[in-house]
């Protein structure tokens, strides 16, 4: 045998051997680490047996004293309900004693109403027995009557009231024909005597009032230059002062219309100072309006001044004043307000002086009777009415206050004065010539077409213009946005056709206007 063969034989015998016992003492080292983990194991079983054990202890303690503190809650709970019910039943027996009582007070009163009731029945039948013998014995009386008469109730009756009435209506008429001409025929005369005698007195000029102002012009070039580029400075004057500019083929002339004459006048004022100017832009156009202003309210406060000094009217506050100056600028039915106030206040003095009379209240009453026809605009209400309320608040005299509200019959007149005033009034009116009905029917739609205007929110002024063909209405840009500009000339359209009778048809115009200034300093 190879002896190299024997060895290699020989080495991997060890190698086994030795590989075995390596084996084996690992698996000797695990046997021995899992005897180890069994011990522990064991005792952790004994420990946790052990904590259990303690915690079912501690759990059956717990559990005790719970039951023992919720019996006790249970206890004083039971005992507070039973306080309770003991309370309420108390509460109870003592409101049924009250209701007990109350039911038994109520049982007496019907007994005693009952009572009375029975004493009323048996009251009603003997009237009732006893108003039946007196219809027996009327109407026997009654056929008696008739049979001794040999006429029935009625046609006695009758035949009486029909001799009267004829006597009496005879001799009525007969004293009141007589009675009422001698009356009429003094009436007439004394009346004519002292009417022809106050208007001989206070004659005085007629003065009709047109709704256009003409503007003499230098040259028709100014016409071109009142209209402005692409009509940009007539359109402005239009704006500013309300009234309608109307430029046409008369020769150096231009016409302004407005129904309201204080408007048209500080139109026409301002234009007349453009074109003495000669510089004319929307700028300039807003200065001279405002100047013009100021100079109408002056020329106003001195109308007003001078009707006082021209009567002889003594003490009368600023603002009525002011305010009785305005009516240089009104008119009713084509007549100046201002000059009629005068001349009826004239009549009135007179009418006054010739009957004995105040003539100093009759004509203060006079001058201002028609003081409210400045203020109707804003008001809803007989001009009659508000200038009576209007006096009121400055002072005036409780019989001129009277004499102002009453001219139109709307509150009955308290004082002689007043029934003068109304009688001035009426005779100042209808002279010949003195009104035109047609021009106050024309003004009055203008009026009303401003005033549906001016009762929409958001809208600082209207201007009715073009005839009353068209509306302007300029609108607050910080209320009123431009969706709701354009609803707004739909409501106005609507409410115009609702409210107004009028020929063809009228333009609605909203004009919202945003102005941004500053000063370059």
């Amino acid at each position: 045998m190879n002896p190299t063969v024997i060895t290699a034989s020989a080495v991997v015998g060890l190698s086994l051997i030795l590989a075995m016992v390596y084996k084996k003492s690992i698996i000797d080292k695990k046997i021995n680490e899992l005897n180890n983990l069994e011990d522990e194991v064991a005792k952790a079983k004994v420990k946790a047996e052990k904590v259990v054990e303690n915690a079912k202890k501690e759990a059956s303690a717990k559990g005790k004293e719970i039951e023992l503190k919720a019996k006790e809650r249970v206890y004083n709970m039971k005992e507070e309900a039973e306080k309770d019910i003991r309370s309420a039943k108390q509460d109870i027996q003592q409101k049924e004693a009250r209701i007990a009582k109350k039911e038994e007070t109520l049982d007496k009163k019907i007994d005693r109403v009952e009572a009375k009731s029975n004493e009323l029945d048996k009251v009603q039948e003997k009237l009732d027995e006893k108003n039946k013998e007196i219809e027996v014995v009327r109407a026997k009386q009654e056929e008696e009557l008739e049979r001794i008469a040999c006429l029935s109730k009625t046609e006695a009756k009758d035949m009486l009231i029909s001799k009267l009435k004829d006597e009496l209506a005879h001799e009525s008429a007969v004293a009141i024909k007589e009675y009422e001409g001698k009356v009429k025929e003094e009436k007439d005369r004394i009346s004519k005597r002292i009417i022809s005698t106050a208007i001989g007195k206070a004659s005085a000029d007629f003065v009709v009032d047109a709704t256009v102002s003409v503007v003499n012009l230098p040259n028709d070039e100014m016409k071109g230059r009142i209209i402005g580029r692409e009509g940009r400075n007539i359109r402005a004057i239009e704006a500013i002062t309300g009234v309608d500019v109307i430029i046409d083929d008369t020769p150096e002339a231009v016409v302004i219309s407005s129904f309201d004459g204080v408007k048209r006048e500080i139109a026409r004022n301002a234009i007349e100072k453009l074109v003495t100017d000669g510089r004319i832009h929307p700028a300039k156009i807003e200065e001279a309006v405002n100047k013009a202003k100021k100079e109408i309210n002056k020329e106003i406060i001195e109308a007003g001044e001078h009707a006082i000094l021209e009567l002889g009217i003594p003490g009368m506050h600023q603002e009525i004043v002011k305010t009785l100056g305005r009516l240089k600028f009104r008119t009713s039915y084509g007549q100046n307000v201002l000059v009629h106030s005068i001349e009826v206040a004239k009549l009135a003095g007179n009418l006054a002086a010739e009957i004995g009379a105040d003539a100093t209240l009759a004509k203060r009453a006079g001058l201002l009777h028609d003081v409210g026809k400045v203020l109707d605009h804003d008001i809803e209400a007989s001009h009659a009415i508000i200038g009576g309320e209007y006096l009121k608040k400055f002072g005036e005299k409780a019989e001129v206050i009277n004499a102002v509200a009453a001219h139109h019959n709307e509150v009955e007149f308290e004082t002689v004065e007043a029934i003068l005033v109304q009688a001035a009034d009426a005779v100042s009116a209808s002279r010949p010539g003195a009104r035109r009905e047609t021009l106050s029917t024309y003004l009055k739609r203008l009026e009303d077409l401003e005033d549906i205007a001016n009762s929409f929110e958001g809208v600082d002024s209207s201007y009715a213009i073009q005839a009353g063909r068209e509306v302007r209405i300029i609108i607050n840009p910080e209320k009123i946005n431009d969706d709701a500009a354009t609803k707004m000339s739909r409501d106005v359209a609507k409410k115009v056709e609702e409210t107004m009778q009028y020929p063809g048809q009228i333009k609605v115009t909203v004009i919202r206007e945003t102005r941004a200034t500053e000063y370059a300093k």
